[in-house]
C-alpha cells in the first residue's frame, strides 16, 4: 500500500523530471539489490567445475521482458549504484530493444539474480525457474485485493505474493527467508529505499 501511495503521489513529477514512468519494478529491483548485498549467498553461484562458491561484489539483475514470442531477460548492471530513474530508463530501453529484436547476447548474459513478474499476466502464485548459473530468482505476482488484518480489523488490502526459487545445494531456508523478509520490509516501507536506509 505504501509503495502504491508513493507511486501515485510522485508519478507525474517523476515522469516530468526523468522522462520515464515510475513503475513498481524499480522498487523491487532496488529492494532486491539491497537484500542481495545483505544476504550475499543469494547473489552467489556454485562453480561445480572448480567445486567452489563464487560470491559477487556487485549486483547484476536479469529482468524478464515480454516480447511477442515469449520472454527475454536483459541484465541491469551494477544495480547497487542505480537509482529508481536509472532502473526505469534501463528497463524501458531494454523493452524497446527487445520488441524491435535488437537486444544483443551480451545484454542478456551475466546476471547474478533474476526478477520475473508473472503478475503482469495475472498470476497469483507460481514458481519461477532459476536461470543458471544463478542460484535464485524472485517471482512477483499480481496484486489482488485480499482480506488482511490491520490493527486487529479485517480489511481489503492490495496484496502481492512473492516467491523465491533457489538452489538448495547453496542456499538454505534461513537465508532465503531472510532475503524475502528484507525485500518485503523495503517494499512495505519504500521511504527506506529512497533515503538509503535499507
Amino acid at each position: 500500500t505504501n509503495l502504491m501511495n508513493l507511486r501515485s503521489q510522485y508519478k507525474d513529477e517523476f515522469l516530468e523530471k526523468h522522462g520515464v514512468k515510475l513503475g513498481f519494478m524499480s522498487a523491487f529491483v532496488k529492494a532486491s539489490a539491497s537484500a542481495l548485498q545483505a544476504v550475499p549467498i543469494i547473489n552467489a553461484y556454485m562453480d561445480t567445475d572448480n567445486n567452489e562458491i563464487v560470491y559477487h561484489d556487485y549486483v547484476d539483475i536479469s529482468v524478464a521482458v515480454a516480447i511477442p514470442t515469449g520472454l527475454v531477460v536483459p541484465v541491469l548492471r551494477d544495480v547497487q549504484d542505480m537509482n529508481f530513474a536509472d532502473i526505469e530508463k534501463s528497463i524501458g530501453n531494454f523493452a524497446e530493444k527487445a520488441k524491435s529484436g535488437n537486444l544483443s547476447i551480451p545484454e542478456m548474459t551475466g546476471g547474478t539474480f533474476t526478477i520475473s513478474n508473472g503478475g503482469t499476466y495475472g498470476s497469483w502464485m507460481g514458481t519461477p525457474i532459476i536461470n543458471p548459473p544463478q542460484s535464485a530468482v524472485l517471482g512477483m505476482h499480481a496484486v489482488k485485493q485480499k482480506p488482511w488484518v490491520v490493527n486487529g480489523k479485517i480489511e481489503a488490502r492490495p496484496i502481492m505474493a512473492l516467491a523465491l526459487t533457489y538452489d538448495h545445494r547453496l542456499i538454505d531456508g534461513k537465508d532465503a527467508v531472510t532475503f524475502l523478509v528484507k525485500v518485503r520490509n523495503l517494499i512495505e516501507d519504500p521511504q527506506r529505499l529512497v533515503l538509503d536506509l535499507a
